[in-house]
């Protein structure tokens, strides 16, 4: 960037440009909007971060988020929701969409990516082994493989499917009401309840 431009205005574009679907044009106009708002907003904003990582932990169980001293997290001990059945998702945002159907009522655990050789993410960058683990010691009776389905998603179900070869588990997939190359978290509440309960057997 240009030396006519202060390094605390650089350092927040540079920030909000490392935020996923933020360009660097997106990234100045609001860098530049938090220069000519109130000192409140900003204010409200970096508090708003610092709570962030203050006041939320990932669940020591199915790695969704919690909050801070809440660990397993209030999924993991309703006593309304069966432990037999675990939904497999990618992230966090997928736990809330599958949440918003009103349709599933099982557990949850959250792999917190989905394998890309091109990115450089392989099993032991997910939470599979941990997966593994909660398959043996758990009686889990159904996984539902959750995972987007792209290549990345599809590719993962499918490892997931070989590494738990053998295990008593059934493994079943979103039904295919779902838009190929699409995320959860913009999925409508009606397509993914219809894929919840039309899921297959893998």
């Amino acid at each position: 960037m240009s030396s006519a431009i202060p390094r605390a205005v650089e350092r927040l574009v540079e920030a909000f440009a490392r935020l996923p679907g933020i360009g660097p044009k997106t990234a100045s106009r609001l860098t530049y909007y938090l220069l000519r708002s109130a000192p409140e907003e900003s204010l409200e904003l970096a508090a708003a971060l610092g709570e962030l990582r203050a006041g939320t932990i990932f669940c020591s169980r199915c790695f969704n988020i919690s909050t801070a001293g809440v660990d397993p997290c209030a999924l993991c001990v309703d006593p309304a929701r069966t432990s037999k059945t675990v939904c497999v998702v990618e992230e966090p945002l997928d736990v809330l969409a599958i949440e918003r159907t009103g349709a599933f009522h099982g557990r949850y655990h959250v792999l917190h990516g989905a394998l890309s050789p091109v990115e450089g993410i392989g099993p032991s960058d997910l939470r599979i082994e941990e997966l593994v683990t909660r398959v043996a010691s758990e009686g889990i009776g159904e996984l539902i493989l959750a995972t987007n389905p792209t290549l990345e998603g599809e590719a993962t179900a499918m490892f997931l499917k070989r590494r738990l070869q053998g295990s008593p588990v059934r493994l079943t997939r979103l039904a295919r009401g779902l838009p190929t190359g699409g995320d959860l978290e913009y999925t409508d509440v009606d397509t993914l309840s219809q894929a919840l309960e039309g899921r297959s057997e893998l």
